[in-house]
């Protein structure tokens, strides 16, 4: 324990195609999320179990201030699919389809997009190396790394693999071995795709600090760019993750991400 209050304090659990998330509303009982206590609740045997922690505070720019920790007690820049959540959630709970959500990433617009689907605008892709970050000067469309991967930033470093079949990938060995790699000084999340049609691409992903997830939208996003810069697609694409189907499209105004959220159950940390 670290000092900080956390008898019975409430949380939610939440999931974007299966990308799970524990989600601590901290506005008006104060700071009480630190790493000790992200890691401690993100085991899966022994606390509840998450891909992401996310944490919801008063914003004073924007409707919300977001922050997001890794199971393993890190944190991290963006995370596409709790933001996603958690702004279907605000939006229902405030009787608007609109909302902003401040983040690492900057300000984020999200949107009721109808038929269950909530959009959110993840914000311009970094392309320049020094800002992604990677630790030297290098093309970031084409990666000097086996396999030929584009490196993006969507708020986390992104290292994309375009291959033959993403499925034949085992990422528990090729995910983490990426994750680590030198040119990410910050690691990176990975990701291994492969074209279905000219909109339509399947990608599974690992994820840095949490290990293999069922999705990752700041990962489909990082996708996105990256089939978009490669020339494998247009702008506007369907993704099929593991946990299920996400569209997104680069647009002028940012990378704008839509897809279905779910609200799995309140608890009590104990």
């Amino acid at each position: 324990m670290t000092g900080i209050q956390t008898d019975r304090l409430p949380f939610m659990k939440m999931h974007g195609l299966g990308n799970d998330f524990v989600v601590v509303d901290e506005r008006g009982i104060g700071q009480c999320v630190d790493a000790d206590l992200a890691r401690r609740v993100g085991d899966r045997h022994r606390g509840v179990g998450f891909d992401q922690l996310a944490v919801i505070r008063e914003g004073s720019d924007a409707d919300l201030e977001l922050l997001f920790w890794n199971s393993d007690g890190s944190t991290a820049g963006a995370c596409g699919n709790a933001t996603r959540c958690i702004a279907a959630w605000e939006m229902a709970r405030r009787g608007t389809d609109t909302l902003t959500l401040r983040t690492e990433r900057g300000i984020l617009h999200a949107r009721d997009a109808g038929d269950g689907l909530t959009s959110v605008n993840m914000g311009a892709p970094i392309l320049d190396w020094a800002a992604i970050p990677l630790a030297s000067d290098v093309c970031t469309l084409h990666l000097p790394v086996e396999g030929d991967p584009v490196a993006t930033g969507m708020g986390n470093p992104h290292c994309s693999f375009f291959v033959a079949d993403a499925e034949a990938v085992d990422l528990s060995t090729f995910g983490p071995a990426h994750e680590h790699h030198p040119l990410f000084p910050e690691r990176t999340n990975v990701q291994v795709a492969h074209l279905v049609a000219p909109d339509h691409l399947r990608m599974r992903v690992w994820e840095r600090g949490a290990g293999l997830t069922l999705a990752s939208g700041s990962s489909s996003c990082a996708v996105a760019v990256a089939a978009a810069r490669r020339g494998i697609t247009g702008r506007s694409v369907r993704i099929d993750l593991d946990g299920g189907t996400i569209h997104v499209e680069w647009r002028d105004d940012g990378v704008w991400m839509t897809g279905p959220t779910a609200h799995v159950f309140d608890g009590v940390l104990l």
